[in-house]
């Protein structure tokens, strides 16, 4: 039967009933991880814990959920002891998968923990996401992320590198407002310590936050154990260039790295600069849209109209 399932059903056949959570069997409590790509990164790491104390199982991302997978996930709600959740708006995709739509299928004593969506563009202060609000699944090509020198026609911007410390502390700020805001548990006050290996891109921590998070939820949850070592970079398909002039800035022990690392495979700048001006001549709304939501970051790097 299982060879007849589509690969993405068998990826997450504990979601979709096809399979056991690994340890399920023994009668260990379920934990599920709730969220966007960062939420699979964390369950890893909560699977590395020694001893561990309960079960996880492998959730789709939100935003990839249907209206077909709804029963799954109130098939897999209502066995969960513990949901770590990313603050996902109500009726997000028109679908009831926002963090406190979540409640209606757990059990009454069901713990539920918040954990942010980490976005740090400290060490890459010129690097955005937005969207087109009419086409939000949209990236620009090469890579998925939006360069404000780019977007706004210029090759390059000249900051000092006070501007470049900050602009990594309003990044880190506007991560401890929503934090403050939306979470249980933050992370926002490790991010200067870990240097280079807070973040591969603006949305991808590295392992050392991850693992902050981890640790600090499975204590908020009142499980003792520690993450382990996952023995892999968990979010590191993409990898930015890292410029020196923000390594001097911030002190980084780190070497610069010139070009963008996707999938293992090296792609110079120019390369994504050339695809993206091409894109934005196609389409205004991003150069729109990053003007009003990064209005205070644009001021910062001296880039504001």
């Amino acid at each position: 039967m299982t060879a007849e399932l589509d690969p993405r059903t068998i990826h997450y056949g504990g979601f979709y009933g096809v399979s056991e959570p690994r340890g399920a069997q023994d009668g260990r409590p379920l934990w599920v991880v709730w969220g966007n790509c960062q939420a699979e990164a964390l369950r890893v790491l909560l699977d590395t814990v020694a001893d561990r104390g309960f079960v996880t199982c492998r959730v789709p991302p939100v935003h990839e959920l249907t209206g077909d997978d709804i029963p799954h996930v109130q098939a897999l709600l209502t066995r969960a002891r513990v949901v770590l959740s990313q603050p996902v708006r109500s009726g997000y995709r028109d679908l009831p998968i926002g963090t406190d739509d979540l409640t209606r299928w757990l059990p009454a004593d069901a713990v539920r923990l918040r954990w942010p969506v980490i976005r740090y563009g400290g060490l890459y202060p010129f690097q955005v996401i937005v969207r087109d609000p009419a086409e939000p699944s949209v990236s620009p090509p090469v890579v998925p992320y939006h360069d404000l020198r780019t977007l706004f026609g210029h090759d390059d911007v000249e900051v000092t590198p006070e501007q470049i410390r900050d602009a990594a502390q309003w990044s880190i700020d506007q991560l401890a407002a929503r934090e403050a805001r939306d979470c249980d548990v933050g992370v926002s006050d490790t991010l200067h310590g870990f240097g280079a290996a807070a973040a591969h891109t603006i949305n991808h921590p590295g392992n050392p936050v991850l693992a902050t998070v981890a640790t600090r939820l499975l204590s908020a949850a009142g499980h003792r154990g520690v993450p382990g070592d996952p023995g892999r970079i968990l979010l590191g398909g993409v990898r930015s260039p890292l410029e020196e002039r923000v390594v001097d800035a911030l002190g980084l022990d780190a070497a610069p790295r010139d070009a963008w690392t996707v999938d293992g495979r090296a792609v110079a700048q120019a390369e994504v600069r050339t695809a993206q001006a091409a894109f934005y001549a196609d389409h205004p709304v991003y150069a729109e849209a990053a003007r009003t939501r990064y209005a205070e970051l644009l001021e910062i790097l001296g880039m504001a109209p």
